[in-house]
């Protein structure tokens, strides 16, 4: 492990910690107690070997094979950033006050820097993962304690009515499938005629789904990946999770000897329904020496040319995952940019005393870079109205440039913890800081409403169909479900014969 980390060898994709199953490729492995999936799921696609042609996967588009409509809706992502100053979190730390949001997020994106200190010992050795073992324990705790319901929580948005669907479970036409030959014509119309009944007992008047009585939501871990002080981590609500798919992470060291992982970045990719997200996690060069600036500008070039997702397979009806941080729809990156002000101490203790942000912010080296167009050209990054949070001293809420410190060890305040954004459909509702004094830097969070696409939900739509249109509406998406097996296990050489049991369902939907 030493030899990887000091010549730089890549990882594996699988090296990440999750909740969840993975495949050796890093994508989310489908629960094998599962019925196979059929017409009436979400996820209506075929995964296709490497092997088959391309020529395979035009033929299948241009039958329209596999395709849904589909629908934008919003969730909410916490995005949270804190260097901790090389501090092991104690077990009375609180970090509910810094998570803490007006209703729980969908989705908590949470990064850290120095979580081990960065000596020659955890730079070269071993990964020290005591201390992120830690902060996972915390947070874990935070999201899922006593979460009672949450203010302002509006039961009826549309994603939540998507999700209470996939709380009972419903028959499918795969479960059809499998009765067709052990029932007689009125047992199986019975069958039908009591699941299709029982779906829509969930349903209100009105056609919203009452959650009136739905349990509280968990929280359960995505990912989580650390290379030496940097550490990443998802956690996700656990009726989002399994529309959770294509996991990859990718490390890229920037520190000693240019490749080194006490900087860099730690970068997660995955797919949220049928929308993309990158979230990466960095820490850039530090010093604040006129010059250091363009130091910071290459780790961000670096990290965007080096940071590669693994690919091994392609899926038919979804986009084939990105394998770079600019092909995902939407990208978050957090983490302390190192950033600071380009101003005298003296000008920033004057400004500072008069709470002047924008004022100092003119003297923002991010901002600088950024309107020069040397870096983050086209990114978003909300409008700052706190203090800066880089550097104080621990416990205090006194900066280290206001003290009598030798010169040598003082630091000029700056916004070195930052959040940024690049992508359509994210809008942020929020951009804070915490006032946690655990270390010498202040933790900052934000939150996005996320508008994603996910596939429309069938219940929804047939509950307000008559049963004229029901017939006429059913079979053309089971027809097409059947086709896409059909067609890959022709192009597979398969042996099993579905054509003459789906004209025998249909033909009894039909009658229904």
């Amino acid at each position: 492990m030493n030899m990887r980390k000091w010549l730089n060898l890549k990882k594996g994709a699988d090296g990440f910690h999750s909740d969840f199953s993975v495949n050796g490729d890093g994508s989310v492995a489908p629960d094998r107690s599962e019925r196979r999936k059929s017409c009436s799921d979400d996820g209506r696609y075929a995964v296709v070997p490497e092997e088959l042609s391309d020529e395979w996967l035009t033929e299948a588009a241009n039958d329209d094979i596999g395709q849904s409509r589909s629908e934008k809706v919003d969730l909410s992502m916490f995005v949270g950033t804190w260097n901790v100053g090389g501090n092991c979190p104690h077990k009375d730390l609180d970090v509910r006050d810094w998570l803490r949001t007006s209703s729980p997020a969908h989705v908590y994106v949470i990064g850290f820097q120095e979580i081990v200190p960065l000596n020659a010992g955890n730079v070269l050795g071993t990964e020290n993962k005591s201390s992120a073992a830690k902060w996972l324990s915390l947070i874990y705790e935070a999201l899922n304690t006593n979460p009672g319901r949450p203010r302002n929580y509006n039961p009826t948005t549309a994603v939540d009515q998507h999700h209470q669907s996939t709380l009972k479970p419903r028959a499918s036409f795969s479960d059809l499938l499998s009765l067709e030959d052990g029932l007689d014509q009125e047992e199986f119309q019975r069958f039908f005629t009591t699941n299709f009944n029982n779906n829509n007992d969930n349903d209100n008047d009105d056609g919203i789904n009452d959650l009136n009585t739905k349990q509280n939501h968990g929280f359960r871990l995505v990912a989580s990946k650390q290379m030496v002080g940097i550490f990443l981590c998802v956690f996700v609500r656990k009726d989002v999770c399994s529309h959770v798919s294509d996991l990859k992470v990718s490390c890229v060291g920037r520190g000693i000897m240019g490749y080194l992982g006490n900087k860099g970045s730690i970068s997660i990719s995955m797919t949220l329904h049928r929308t993309t997200f990158c979230f990466v996690c960095t820490h850039l060069a530090s010093g604040e020496k006129e010059g250091d600036e363009f130091k910071r500008n290459a780790d961000v070039m670096e990290i965007l040319k080096k940071t590669r997702f693994s690919r091994s397979y392609r899926t038919l009806g979804k986009p084939i995952p990105p394998d770079n941080i600019l092909g995902h729809d939407k990208i978050i990156w957090l983490g302390d940019l190192n950033y600071r002000l380009s101003s005298t101490s003296g000008d920033v203790h004057e400004f500072l005393q008069r709470n002047d942000w924008p004022a100092l912010l003119e003297k923002d080296q991010l901002r600088i870079e950024q309107k020069a167009g040397r870096i983050f050209e086209g990114w978003e990054e909300g409008n700052i109205h706190f203090a800066p949070t880089y550097k104080y001293i621990t416990n205090s809420d006194c900066y280290v440039a206001h003290t009598s410190t030798p010169k040598e060890n003082r630091r000029t305040p700056a916004w070195c913890d930052r959040i940024l954004w690049k992508g359509e459909g994210l809008k942020q509702m929020s951009y804070i800081r915490g006032e946690s004094k655990f270390s010498d830097h202040r933790p900052v969070s934000s939150v996005f409403s996320v508008q994603v696409s996910m596939p429309l939900n069938e219940n929804t739509i047939i509950k307000f169909l008559d049963p004229k249109t029901l017939k006429s509406s059913l079979l053309p998406v089971c027809a097409a479900k059947v086709q896409a097996e059909e067609l890959l296990l022709s192009k597979t050489k398969s042996c099993i014969e579905t054509t003459p049991r789906f004209l025998g369902v249909a033909r009894k939907l039909m009658s229904y």
